[in-house]
């Protein structure tokens, strides 16, 4: 992320997640074949995961269910993963990043649309949810990987992978049955980080 585009960050975009000293957790929903694949080796290996298509990395816990439908929405995403990755890892990662939109970007159109084919990651803003999955006032970040950055998250960034489906089913069941104080207990504490 550069750094016209770090100082962007404001009360309206707030990078958010869960994180402690050794990692910061982001989260991926995908088929079985995928979610098993990666569980039995720490990591996303080809086949069954795709290292020639873009992949989607989202810090929030409640965008992902959003863009998930709590697992239920498609087959293909019905695993929900928290991939825990290196500090140095996403630092790299912001890093390297272009704003997928250029009206956002701060730079002239013609620079914007070279920075962004050359890019291997892509930030894109999108409204963050409540635990009802209704929009909220702030933007959450999600990153878009491909080429190398595929490649190093999947070979230098991870630090462990989880399956959280089990956890996002339950919260989703307590929600349903409005028992929103006890599905706010179970949410992953996320907080500002700093970058």
């Amino acid at each position: 992320m550069k750094k016209e585009q770090a100082n962007e960050l404001t009360a309206e975009k707030q990078l958010r997640a869960f994180y402690n000293n050794d990692f910061i957790r982001v989260y991926q929903a995908y088929s079985d074949a995928i979610a098993d694949s990666a569980l039995a080796h720490g990591t996303f290996v080809s086949p069954p995961f795709s290292m020639t298509r873009m992949t989607w990395i989202k810090p929030s816990f409640l965008w992902m269910m959003y863009r998930s439908g709590w697992g239920k929405k498609d087959p293909n995403q019905h695993r929900i993963l928290a991939v825990d990755l290196s500090h140095d890892g996403f630092k790299q990662i912001l890093n390297q990043g272009v704003l997928s939109h250029h009206r956002n970007s701060g730079t002239e159109e013609a620079e914007w649309q070279s920075q962004i084919k050359a890019s291997d990651v892509v930030i894109q803003w999108d409204s963050e949810r409540d635990i009802r999955l209704n929009k909220l006032d702030h933007r959450t970040i999600q990153i878009g990987l491909r080429n190398q950055a595929v490649a190093d998250y999947c070979q230098k960034w991870i630090v462990n992978i989880t399956d959280v489906t089990e956890l996002a089913t339950k919260i989703h069941e307590l929600v349903e049955n409005d028992r929103i104080s006890e599905a706010l207990e179970l949410l992953p504490e996320e907080r500002v980080y700093d970058i």
